[in-house]
């Protein structure tokens, strides 16, 4: 089994990157969505992915417990795409419908770090080659506003930690993969 994550910025190109990885790996593809549709543009987004993507392919949308989908659809047989962690976080941070200050410290819900745990757990364990999707929202300048610094950096966090249990990582950065490890 291969653990692959794919890093880039927006429209990075990183997701049709990873989608060839799976496309070409022979396997029965298992594609795990984590957007939800808070708006009608994210609808249509994700109505649009879901008509691009090869009949074949089984699309599960998880937008919060996807350490249990990678162990539940672990096989040998299979790679897992997961697309994208980024959106997971956010889902995360977001989940209790919590309110976050402007200034001061975020204090985050239990979930948010459960999940995580749960996710490097659920990777370690999966029988199946795994691509990972995420943003690298490092590379700009500080956000401003409290909630949004947070979620830089645990961002940033989850990126280091996956990484660190990937085979490989690839930053993808105009259409063009750049190898990191493996």
């Amino acid at each position: 089994m291969t653990r692959t994550l794919v890093l880039g910025g927006a429209r990075s190109g990183k997701s049709a990157y990873a989608e060839r990885l799976a496309a070409e790996s022979g396997k029965e593809v298992v594609y795990i969505a984590t957007a939800t549709a808070g708006d009608s543009e994210m609808a249509s987004r994700i109505a649009h992915h879901r008509a691009a993507r090869p009949a074949e392919w089984t699309t599960v949308e998880e937008p919060l417990a996807l350490g249990n989908q990678l162990l539940r659809w672990s096989s040998p047989e299979r790679l897992i795409m997961v697309d994208c962690l980024t959106l997971w976080l956010s889902n995360l941070l977001f989940s209790g419908g919590q309110e976050y200050p402007d200034v001061g410290e975020i204090t985050l819900p239990a979930l948010f770090h459960e999940q995580q745990d749960m996710l490097a757990s659920a990777l370690t364990k999966c029988a199946s080659d795994v691509v990972l999707v995420s943003n690298e929202v490092g590379l700009g300048i500080m956000p401003m506003g409290a909630v949004s610094r947070c979620f830089m950096d645990e961002q940033g966090r989850l990126n280091q930690s996956v990484a660190a249990i990937c085979d490989r990582a690839v930053f993808v950065a105009a259409g063009l993969p750049l190898v990191l490890k493996g």
